[in-house]
């Protein structure tokens, strides 16, 4: 099987050796299947099987009451119980009872699982604390820019620290690569999408993944009266990103308690329709407090929903890029006064479309303030000022 690389698949890769349940989990159309596939296609037993539980057939293989009668039902799959075996499973959330069969393999069983499943909001429950020791998660994204270069046939060297990003940025290859970069914040980054080249055929896959959401992980996943006003809090969102969140004016906005817009945004931080990002402080006691910035998952996705704002836009787009390898934080120092991302607690990094002098000295106080001595503005157009970073390199 032919497969893009992803950032991920070394450490799944690496996962097919050890004895722990892998769980890749994200939102649909990630790529999680391919990968699943793929990891499948690696294993060189025959001992092995591969089901998608959105089929109740495969289900049906599970839903013994002695557990000991399903290695039966994988015999006609041509998997053996007196070998090692390994068992593939994709959209676990299908059937709910599958972490007591899995637990039970593990326990007496040569057995290794990989599945997938689509929202850590329903795994948390799936994979109680009966299982904690045996299993390890994975989350997968939609696509990095550099993924996404890789998927256009464009790969791009790797620099591993945010210096020699700056240092090294080139002109000529920002030229070569603006167009690109264009239509990576403004289509995003589902596999899918970026594979077709038509424009309209990318906004309707970009439907298609937000209507699938509502028909398949809303109303399978949430239990809320009226879903409406989840769709209606999702349009609020979108011009809010890269905003900090006020509870209160939302909750006012759609008319309904501040304990069911926590709700809402719980879903769907959960469900990765949304990413929440906290405030940075040195003070463990207070990193829980404040109100917390809001991002979609895949820029193109809010495009889709609604226009966002070029600046937003760029914002979004560099949060991706950060959100599979880094911890990441803003820092609001009141008064306006802010940082919009402080990666892995010691690194300052602030957007902005086009960077001046000005940004750097401001950002420099900033940083002065929380003790950051490393900080870069990250710039949609190319900048030649030190210790700036083009949003293509992030």
């Amino acid at each position: 099987m032919v497969l893009f690389p992803r950032i991920i698949l070394p450490k799944l890769e690496a996962e097919l050796t050890k004895k722990e349940v892998t769980v890749i989990t994200g939102m649909r159309q990630v790529g999680k299947t391919t990968l699943l596939t793929y990891l499948f296609e690696k294993v060189r037993s025959k001992n092995k099987v591969l089901l998608d539980l959105e089929n109740p057939l495969y289900r049906k293989i599970f839903e013994e009451e002695n557990f000991d009668n399903i290695w039966g039902n994988l015999a006609g799959f041509g998997v053996q119980k007196n070998k090692p075996a390994f068992i593939f499973l994709d959209e676990i959330q299908n059937l709910p009872l599958i972490s007591k069969v899995v637990k039970y393999f593990y326990d007496h069983w040569r057995t290794k699982f990989i599945v997938t499943g689509s929202s850590s909001f329903y795994l948390k429950n799936l994979f109680p604390e009966s299982l904690s020791g045996r299993k390890v998660i994975y989350e997968l994204f939609p696509l990095t820019f550099a993924e996404f270069l890789v998927f256009k046939g464009f790969p791009k060297p790797a620099k591993a620290t945010f210096a020699q990003k700056a240092a090294l940025k080139n002109e000529v290859r920002y030229h070569q690569l603006s167009k690109l970069y264009q239509e990576y914040m403004e289509y995003g980054g589902f596999p899918a999408v970026v594979l077709v080249p038509d424009v309209e055929r990318k906004k309707q896959i970009l439907e298609n993944v937000f209507t699938s959401y509502f028909e398949i992980d809303v109303k399978s996943l949430a239990d809320f009266r009226e879903i409406s006003k989840l769709r209606d809090l999702i349009l609020l969102l979108i011009p809010r990103i890269g905003s900090k969140l006020d509870i209160t004016r939302i909750s006012s906005e759609l008319g309904v308690a501040r304990e069911t817009v926590y709700s809402y945004l719980n879903f769907l931080e959960s469900t990765y329709f949304i990413s929440l990002v906290p405030r940075f402080t040195r003070s463990i006691d207070r990193q829980a407090a404040g109100a917390k910035k809001v991002y979609l998952c895949d820029g193109g996705l809010a495009n889709v929903i609604g226009r966002v704002a070029e600046g937003s836009l760029f914002e979004q787009s560099v949060f991706q890029n950060l959100r599979p390898r880094h911890e990441i934080r803003y820092y609001d120092r009141g008064g306006g006064r802010e940082i919009d991302f402080v990666v892995d607690s010691k690194i300052a990094l602030e957007v902005k479309t086009a960077g001046t002098k000005r940004d750097l000295q401001s950002l420099k106080q900033q940083c002065k303030s929380v003790h950051l001595t490393e900080y870069y503005v990250v710039t949609l157009r190319h900048a030649n000022l030190e210790r700036t970073i083009l949003g293509s390199d992030v």
